[in-house]
């Protein structure tokens, strides 16, 4: 068998995962929606608040209320991704949010993160693009986010 596809499909998966904090921390939060397939799902299940958000228009709205003041740094590490079939795919991946609200430039001192934890993913390749099919958020540590004062 040749093990091309497979790594094809577990780098574009490794890609969906960093764009995903790209371009919540640097770019449109709004935009994350187009790495979801149109019935994709973001969720932070109990123990959590329950919110389930689901289709990529959902999505987008979810996403693009996030405050205007916000500033943030997602670190990512311990990528795991599996492939599980020729147009799916699933990962585990820990996540280190640093945020702070009421950002107006500059510098602000360093602090610990908000939120430490892990997404549980599912990706399915559409046409020729692999996307998330689902996001599971698993928050272990986390704690209010801070204003700038």
């Amino acid at each position: 068998m040749d093990p091309l596809p497979g790594l094809v499909a577990q780098h574009a998966c490794e890609r969906l995962i960093t764009d995903f904090v790209h371009r919540l921390d640097l770019g449109e939060p709004a935009s994350v929606a187009e790495l979801f397939t149109e019935d994709g799902s973001w969720e932070w299940p109990p123990p959590g608040d329950g919110r389930r958000i689901e289709g990529r228009q959902a999505l987008r709205a979810y996403f693009g209320s996030r405050p205007a003041d916000r500033l943030s740094r997602r670190l990512m590490s311990n990528v795991l991704v599996t492939v599980t079939g020729r147009t799916t795919a699933r990962a585990v991946s820990y996540f280190s949010t640093y945020r702070v609200d009421g950002y107006a430039g500059g510098m602000v001192p360093a602090g610990p993160p908000v939120q430490v934890g892990h997404y549980e993913d599912t990706f399915r390749r559409v046409d020729d693009s692999w996307l998330i099919a689902s996001r599971t958020l698993r928050l272990p540590f986390a704690g209010d986010t801070p204003t700038v004062s």
